[in-house]
């Protein structure tokens, strides 16, 4: 490539100049049959993701309708809600640790992305402080009006991580479910309680812990919580499995077209 600005462009003369194999034609339509096989499979599994992904929030409407015997109850009374570690001004010296902990940029609706995790050092009397714990429910302060208090509950998938001032802790006591919390904060009802009371300036939203903590959230039995959050859970998992299946036939794939495309034989089907 070839320009400046970040304006870059090819001629027509590198393409021509582009050395591609010589592969006799029987070869070639053997290598994309194999290819389109792998992409039937996987068109195949993507199409059922998709009906389990209605599957879901169909359920998880359902799982909101209001039934005898719930109540609302403010957040606060359900569950503890705390801000993590500012960043900035480090501690130094003995009595210091150092830990990974969540950002903003990691605390995606629905999940939480731990591909790039950064550290922070902390005073060691505060690591129990802002500790994570498995079930704990993580919010977003800030960003976008309609991201407000996106969030997930936390799996534990790191053995002790801390997470940042940015983001909201929310440890449900025993009345309540953190998968149930987290069924209502992403739902319609809950995202417009958020932008009802977040603060919006020119490039950014927020919302405050007070804010948080207000919020009304159905309370119904904690069995019930339960009851209705397993059809949800089976949809989830074999969501799971699929995902896991899918990215596995990725690699088989790549890996038997490179071996087709070195003229190495290959015995894999998808």
């Amino acid at each position: 490539m070839r320009g400046t600005s970040g304006q870059y462009k090819i001629s027509k003369t590198d393409i021509q100049r582009l050395e591609i194999p010589k592969v006799p034609l029987d070869e070639q339509r053997r290598i994309v049959a194999a290819h389109a096989a792998f992409e039937r499979r996987i068109d195949g599994l993507e199409r059922v993701l998709s009906k389990l992904e209605v599957a879901r929030e169909a359920l998880s409407a359902q799982a909101l309708i209001r039934g005898a015997g719930w109540c609302f109850s403010p957040l606060d009374e359900v569950a503890t809600v705390a801000a993590g570690v500012t960043l900035g001004s480090e501690p130094v010296g003995e009595g210091t640790v150092e830990l990974p902990y969540l950002r903003v940029a990691n605390v995606l609706d629905g999940r939480i992305d731990t591909a790039e995790v950064k550290s922070v050092r902390i005073l060691r009397a505060q690591r129990e402080r802002f500790a994570l714990r498995p079930g704990d429910l993580l919010l977003t302060e800030g960003g976008d009006l309609d991201k407000l208090g996106r969030g997930a509950v936390w799996d534990g998938r790191i053995d002790v991580c801390l997470y940042q001032n940015h983001v909201f802790r929310v440890r449900c006591n025993a009345r309540m479910s953190p998968d149930f919390l987290a069924l209502y904060t992403s739902s319609a009802e809950g995202r417009a309680y958020f932008q009802r009371v977040g603060k919006q300036t020119t490039n950014l939203a927020s919302i405050n812990s007070t804010q948080v903590k207000k919020m009304p959230v159905p309370v119904p039995p904690i069995g019930e919580q339960e009851r209705l959050l397993g059809p949800i859970h089976a949809v989830l998992t074999r969501a799971s499995v699929i995902e896991r299946h899918i990215a596995k036939l990725r690699l088989v794939q790549q890996g038997a077209v490179e071996g087709l495309l070195g003229g190495k034989a290959s015995t894999w089907t998808p």
